[in-house]
């Protein structure tokens, strides 16, 4: 019988082939001004090669103002980048795979930023925890400024000018990402987001600003580029952080972003299982209740290359396609395996070092002469 995951499904104008997605993963091995480098083509074509039907990129960066994250982060901001990525996407579809990418501004959890010493987020909150070593960082987070209006003016171009570059380097599409604690997920975060101006208050008002992403980059590409936005509860410096309003708060948020028409919903679960973080009260989980509210395909992430797990979320309708990640990381070849009945190569946690493209590689024909 056909795993559910290998049956074709439709995101936006998008065709796919089965139901995996590779989910966005930081691999901190663009250059330093942020032009994507070969190694990058190879390990995006490598996903194209191994089935599946759609490739998520890391998150990229969006303006030279506040948006880089990390040391070797890429970016989308200047002509070079824009030639190198259309290596990638032209790799990418000529192994038979679509290709969106992640547009990331990191607001307060800006660890590296060659443009500025400076980070903002929505209020002068200083992020929970301390940064990341993986990407770079050590110690606590500086407190960023509060944004001005020009700033957050700044930023919403920086997102629809990044997508109209995405478009002319041969992207199918852009995901917007508001999740894990990243700059929209900032101002989406009833802690973080202390503002008393239209984007602060109400559930609403806090999601308002992705949806201006959203809308801004709809003006820019038109309605036939795909536009995609990911959110979660969980964030990189904040594992247990769940909405205050549960269900009613998610209900607001969703609906408040489908207004503007996105073509679909990306919920991940940061450093979590779906289980653990997608269940709501009453039973209801957090993929279930986009899709019902919004009507729109959703994307749950989180534990995924578990063929059971899949399997469950896709035929009792809690989404319409899955992304893998760490399960993807150790199997970029997930889709062939799952068909073919194939054992899966465990995980190994060296793929989540900094210039993690240059250590998977090895890593990868490791797992593959041990399957053979």
């Amino acid at each position: 019988m056909t795993h559910p995951a290998l049956r074709p499904e439709r995101l936006g104008g998008l065709e796919l082939t089965n139901r995996l997605a590779v989910s966005p993963m930081s691999r901190v091995s663009a250059a330093p001004d942020g032009t994507p480098t070969a190694e990058m083509t190879d390990y995006y074509r490598a996903y194209a090669q191994g089935g599946f039907s759609l490739v998520i990129t890391e998150g990229t960066y969006t303006d030279t103002r506040y948006s880089q994250g990390y040391p070797n982060q890429p970016g989308i901001v200047s002509d070079r980048h824009v030639a190198a990525w259309r290596e990638i996407t032209d790799a990418v579809h000529a192994a038979g795979s679509p290709i969106v990418l992640q547009l990331m501004h990191a607001g307060a959890l800006s660890q590296a930023n060659r443009h500025t010493d400076v980070t903002a987020g929505p209020s002068a909150v200083t992020p929970r925890g301390q940064k990341m070593p993986e990407y770079g960082g050590h110690g606590p987070w500086p407190q960023p400024i509060a944004m001005s209006q020009d700033d957050i003016d700044a930023a919403v171009r920086g997102f629809a000018e990044s997508a109209a570059r995405a478009r002319q380097a041969g992207f199918d599409g852009v995901e917007v990402h508001a999740a894990n604690g990243y700059l929209l997920d900032q101002f989406l975060t009833d802690y973080t987001n202390l503002r008393d101006d239209r984007y602060g208050g109400s559930a609403a008002n806090r999601a308002s600003l992705t949806a201006e992403v959203v809308s801004a980059i709809r003006e820019r590409t038109g309605h036939d580029f795909c536009v995609g936005v990911r959110l979660s509860q969980t964030k990189v410096n904040d594992f247990r952080h769940r909405w205050a309003g549960g269900a009613r708060e998610a209900e607001t948020i969703f609906s408040t972003l489908a207004e503007v028409g996105p073509d679909y919903l990306h919920i991940a679960s940061e450093g979590r299982d779906w289980i653990e973080t997608a269940t709501l009260e009453g039973g209801i989980t957090i993929t279930g209740l986009a899709r019902k509210v919004t009507g729109l395909p959703v994307i749950a992430n989180g534990g995924m290359h578990d063929p059971r797990q899949a399997a469950t979320v896709l035929e009792d309708g809690h989404a319409d396609v899955l992304s893998i990640g760490r399960g993807a990381l150790a199997n970029p070849d997930f889709p062939r395996r799952l068909a073919e009945g194939l054992p899966l190569a465990a995980f190994d946690h060296e793929m989540l070092q900094p210039m993690a493209t240059l250590s998977h590689a090895r890593l990868w024909r490791q797992a593959a002469e041990a399957s053979a």
